[in-house]
């Protein structure tokens, strides 16, 4: 029997972009699960936030954290998969790496989240109290604002390339990884499940830079609203693609992909 794997962003593709509720598609989505389908959020949250949609949602999903970092709950698929794959170094091992091999004047342009206060802090994230210290509790992954310009901006990306680390751009923030990312894992989650069911489908939705690559990882890839982009910037075959916002535009694209692998 044929397994669908919708694998999903959060923020800005299944949540309201700036409110964070999906209040509108929550029955849609447990539908979804009803029926057998899996969903697993792919997303640059940590696991505290992740964990708080699960409950929001009412369900315990399995899923992948801070942009392909660590995969968690496989064995809410199977029982004979492992609870958590870790594809990531630590973030004081990466951050070791980073300034031993960025120069100083490039270093003094990246600012931190971790070392502004609250108020900084609150107004990039758009959060607060809580909400705001589980999307700081990052264990693979450090967010910064980049304070320089455009070709200084280009020479760090190329140097922490060289380094064997990745520099993530969201919609929000800069992450600094380890070599990881949410089409890698992705890939990682696929295989482990395939050890029991060979037939797989797999969905991707997103709606930023950031996960272009998962979107071209999979057999239907899904695209919410987000004017940032030009469809020519995208060059992906068979995109499926929603001029609705989240979380409205998440149910949309599910529906066109569901539609035409009832066709196949």
């Amino acid at each position: 029997m044929q397994k669908i794997l919708i694998f999903t962003d959060l923020d800005g593709s299944l949540l309201h972009r700036d409110t964070f509720k999906f209040e509108e598609i929550k029955d849609y989505i447990k539908k979804l699960l009803s029926k057998g389908i899996f969903i697993i959020p792919n997303t640059s949250k940590t696991e505290k936030e992740i964990l708080e949609f699960n409950n929001e949602l009412g369900s315990s999903l399995p899923y992948i954290c801070e942009n392909g970092a660590a995969i968690k709950g496989l064995e809410l698929l199977n029982s004979n998969l492992p609870k958590e794959l870790i594809l990531s170094k630590e973030k004081n091992n990466i951050i070791k790496i980073f300034e031993k091999s960025v120069p100083i004047d490039l270093q003094s342009k990246c600012k931190w989240l971790s070392d502004m206060d609250k108020k900084k802090q609150s107004i990039i994230f758009g959060l607060e109290d809580q909400k705001l210290e589980m999307a700081l509790d990052r264990k693979y992954t450090i967010p910064f604002i980049f304070d320089g310009i455009k070709s200084e901006k280009n020479e760090l990306f190329k140097i922490v390339k060289k380094v064997g680390l990745v520099l993530q751009e969201g919609g929000r923030v800069i992450n600094l990884t380890d070599k990881v990312n949410k089409a890698k894992a992705l890939q990682v989650f696929v295989r482990f499940f395939k050890k029991n069911n060979k037939k797989v489908k797999t969905i991707a939705v997103g709606d930023n830079y950031n996960d272009l690559e998962m979107l071209k990882a999979c057999n239907f890839p899904c695209l919410v609203f987000n004017d940032k982009f030009t469809l020519d910037e995208i060059p992906i075959k068979n995109l499926i693609i929603t001029n609705k916002p989240s979380p409205e535009g998440w149910a949309d694209v599910i529906k066109m992909a569901l539609a035409k692998i009832n066709k196949n």
